[in-house]
């Protein structure tokens, strides 16, 4: 069997390359995962693509498991939540020959779709097509370069700033997958904040300045947001003055 995941971008149309567009038209099965009510847009923006660019390729749904929360280790629970996933990836494409799953962003950005499809047996044929990443749709939407000149920079988590701090060596750091609003575990002094909620989509919500004055802005519009939506995927770059 021959699996491809093909990265979407952030969710908005235009962004897709000819590439993904000829994977899912060449595709037997493209498998969609549902993740609750709430989310039921992120599903029918699957479908919407499907149906502009793929039109004739099947469509199989799944229920996304969910991730068990009494299990204390984070590594543990999340190695655990992969092999169930794994599970009902192969439950699902279990007669098909060419497989498609259609990725939110980009496979090798902060997700975990090769990881899971490496759990399946037989292994199948894994292709993997990239896509616009929203950490390159953040900095769009704010017209900034990524990193200084000659500078380096360090892509993290709300986790890890939250029990690391600012990472050291750099200036700037992008952070993503945060939904505790961890920028407020920093010392805001010097550093400018750059966050974006729904990078690249119609809805699209940016805001910038210094982080002591944008902190409760950015909070109150991410509340906001989840409140409208139902769901909220958001971005942001710190970059610290330099000496």
């Amino acid at each position: 069997m021959k699996l491809t995941l093909i990265g979407i971008g952030t969710g908005n149309p235009d962004h897709l390359t000819r590439q993904a567009m000829r994977a899912m038209q060449q595709a037997d099965l493209v498998i969609v995962p549902r993740k609750g009510k709430d989310k039921a847009d992120l599903v029918d923006l699957r479908h919407a693509i499907l149906a502009d660019v793929a039109p004739d390729t099947a469509v199989a749904e799944f229920d996304l498991p969910q991730r068990d929360e009494t299990i204390l280790d984070y590594t543990a629970r999340v190695n655990a939540w992969h092999d169930e996933i794994a599970t009902v990836w192969a439950r699902t494409i279990a007669k098909a020959q060419n497989v498609a799953l259609l990725v939110w962003g980009d496979p090798a950005l902060y997700d975990s779709t090769l990881r899971i499809a490496g759990r399946l047996t037989p292994p199948p044929e894994i292709q993997v097509i990239p896509a616009v990443t929203s950490l390159t749709a953040l900095t769009a939407a704010h017209r900034i370069a990524l990193n200084d000149i000659g500078a380096p920079f360090t892509v993290t988590t709300g986790r890890a700033l939250r029990d690391d701090g600012f990472p050291p060596a750099v200036n700037t750091a992008v952070v993503m997958l945060d939904g505790e609003n961890s920028f407020t575990a920093i010392a805001p002094e010097g550093i400018t904040i750059y966050w974006t909620a729904y990078a690249g989509m119609a809805q699209e919500i940016s805001l910038s300045g210094p982080l002591a004055q944008m902190a409760p802005q950015i909070i109150a519009a991410r509340a906001a947001a989840r409140a409208q939506h139902g769901w909220i995927m958001d971005i942001y770059l710190l970059r610290r003055a330099r000496a």
